[in-house]
């Protein structure tokens, strides 16, 4: 299984686990639609799944489902026998059992309490489910096992809920106000400003006074010399060409 379909699923079903609560090991909820696909594409459920999900997992389903996928007849022989090896959760249908689907939708519920993954290729459920806040949807894309991304509906949910718990500006006045009156002071933490440092006093040059510039006039070569400020300019130095040297040093 490529590194980077495992980054993906590992990244979706973290995002239950943060904001919804799931937790290990996860469980599983698979119909009849899903053990066929995996059956044609011999996709061995009870062995790819932990290595899909890098954890503990518990495999389910309910009566509804097997009594529907038995009543298909021959077709879905290989998909019944699948179904009955994974654990039983009581759907509350009794003797009177409704369609695969609609059992695994009541199971799921209004919020997904239980916190199931709902396994299946029933498209009609899937979109059903999208509508459920924190229920992940998963299926098979040939013999790929895919985690769907966390719905529209996932994030519309979380935020709603995250808007509850961030107070008001109104709200955290009246708190701090309670709080006062109550006698509860929180200290405040004064935070030392920090001083603007000036530059290394040793890389600075000292100015010079008009009696250190009359000095440094002084000083001077014979080939320089002192302006009114008091500053050394040098003289320009003129380059005699060689046939005048020679003239020169011959006379």
């Amino acid at each position: 299984m490529k590194v980077k379909r495992l980054k993906k699923a590992s990244k979706h079903l973290n995002f239950y686990v943060n904001n919804y609560k799931f937790f290990a090991p996860y469980q599983i909820l698979i119909d009849g639609t899903f053990t066929q696909a995996a059956l044609q594409n011999k996709f061995n459920i009870e062995q790819q799944m932990p290595k899909y999900f890098q954890s503990e997992i518990k495999l389910l389903t309910t009566q509804c489902v097997i009594v529907e996928t038995e009543k298909l007849g021959p077709k879905l022989y290989g998909a019944s026998l699948i179904v009955k090896k994974f654990a039983v959760h009581i759907c509350g249908h009794g003797k009177k059992t409704v369609s695969g689907s609609e059992c695994l939708r009541s199971m799921v519920g209004a919020k997904n309490e239980s916190r199931y993954i709902v396994a299946t290729q029933d498209r009609l459920l899937q979109d059903q489910l999208r509508n459920v806040p924190g229920c992940p949807v998963m299926y098979l894309h040939g013999v790929t096992p895919t985690l769907e991304a966390p719905s529209p509906k996932d994030k519309e949910h979380l935020k709603h809920l995250l808007d509850k718990i961030i107070m008001s500006e109104d709200q955290e006045k009246t708190l701090q106000m309670l709080k006062k009156n109550a006698g509860i002071v929180e200290e405040e933490v004064i935070k030392k400003k920090k001083k603007i440092k000036g530059p290394n006093p040793l890389s600075v040059k000292k100015k010079l006074n008009k009696s250190d510039k009359a000095n440094t006039g002084v000083q001077a070569t014979n080939n320089d010399r002192v302006d009114k400020s008091g500053k050394v300019k040098k003289r320009k130095r003129v380059k005699l060409p060689a046939h005048v040297k020679e003239a020169l040093k011959s006379s």
